[in-house]
């Protein structure tokens, strides 16, 4: 396999400080970023360095479990609980390298949460971290549906999680450690893809990256493969967001979903053990109508845009499986549909 082609880019840093007196700049910072790159860290948004390390403890906590507890809450067509080793990506043809545990605020999370005897409090500490990443998230779609030219709760309304029906997920994440030693193999921890949902959130822990992005899409396509890539590095306590097929649809295409992977480091001297990253997916309501401004798309609900992305997502598997010569029948009923990326299939980092 030929060696990573790399690019610098800038990816921009907004800060959200003094979000009322400063909403008109924020509105222009963001919405930029997402015509031009389709990823952008934010800084300033309310959420402490001490609450973002708490939630990474628990997911450390969770994920030191025995395997055969966490399989007490396995994942499920929802969209939510407990998977190892089953996202396989069109890009790579092969599984990432990594286990995940997926939340959500309603009864789609019934007997899906880990047991009290196992972890005490993880269920509220969880909700409480999910409801402050909602906020910020809200505040990003109120940027968001002014630059689209519409009223500042139109995307929030979309995405009420006091809803039942609720669809936006939190997505603990875990990817093993790598060997040190310099084979030649490229590994993707998270093969490439972009993310099919409406905005993704992700939190990382600084020297355990390997996230990168290949920008500038104008639809969705291949997967990148011989582009340059562009390494993005943050501090901890940045938030890195960027923009789903859904939102790129919902925006007639102004607004870029963009590619990205998460790949094991190459050099000798970068970090090879294990990472470990929070994503928030931002899933508007199985009834939400979904149209941009310019009605450059046919209306659909979120329901039906996510069934879409699932059956692009299965057809471009069952082609890459084909070409490998290995069955794909069997693969429905185990893959995560994550907020990841195009499926599991949603996705990310």
């Amino acid at each position: 396999m030929a060696a990573t082609k790399y690019a610098q880019r800038t990816i921009p840093k907004i800060s959200l400080a003094n979000f009322d007196t400063r909403k008109d700049t924020i509105v222009r910072e963001i919405c930029s970023a997402a015509e031009n790159v389709g990823f952008f860290a934010i800084v300033d948004h309310g959420i402490s360095q001490p609450e973002i390390d708490h939630m990474f403890k628990a997911s450390e906590s969770f994920f030191a479990l025995p395997d055969e507890v966490k399989a007490t809450v396995p994942w499920n067509p929802q969209n939510v609980g407990y998977e190892h080793k089953s996202q396989i990506r069109p890009s790579t043809g092969a599984a990432d390298q990594k286990e995940s545990y997926q939340l959500q605020f309603g009864e789609n999370m019934k007997g899906l949460w880990i047991g009290d005897e196992h972890l005490p409090s993880f269920k509220p500490d969880s909700l409480e971290f999910m409801h402050k990443v909602q906020a910020v998230s809200e505040r990003l779609m109120v940027c968001l549906a002014n630059g689209l030219g519409f009223e500042d709760d139109y995307f929030t309304k979309a995405h009420d999680v006091s809803r039942p029906d609720s669809q936006s997920t939190l997505r603990l994440l875990h990817y093993y450690a790598t060997p040190r030693t310099n084979d030649g193999v490229i590994r993707h921890r998270a093969g490439a893809h972009a993310d099919w949902g409406f905005l993704t959130l992700l939190f990382q822990k600084e020297g355990q990256s390997g996230l990168e992005i290949c920008p500038g899409r104008e639809v969705v396509t291949e997967f990148g493969h011989g582009d340059a890539w562009t390494k993005v590095e943050f501090g901890e306590n940045a938030i890195i967001c960027n923009i789903g097929d859904l939102l790129m649809s919902w925006s007639d295409d102004r607004f870029k979903s963009t590619f990205h992977r998460v790949k094991a480091p190459c050099e000798p001297d970068d970090y090879y053990g294990e990472r470990y990253s929070i994503a928030f997916f931002n899933q508007p309501r199985k009834d939400t109508l979904i149209q941009g401004p310019k009605e450059k798309y046919s209306l659909v609900t979120g329901g039906q845009f996510t069934a879409n992305a699932m059956q692009m997502y299965y057809a471009a598997l069952k082609a890459k499986v084909e070409e490998a010569q290995r069955p794909v029948d069997v693969l429905k009923d185990t893959m995560p549909a994550a907020g990841i990326a195009a499926p599991v299939v949603q996705t990310v980092a």
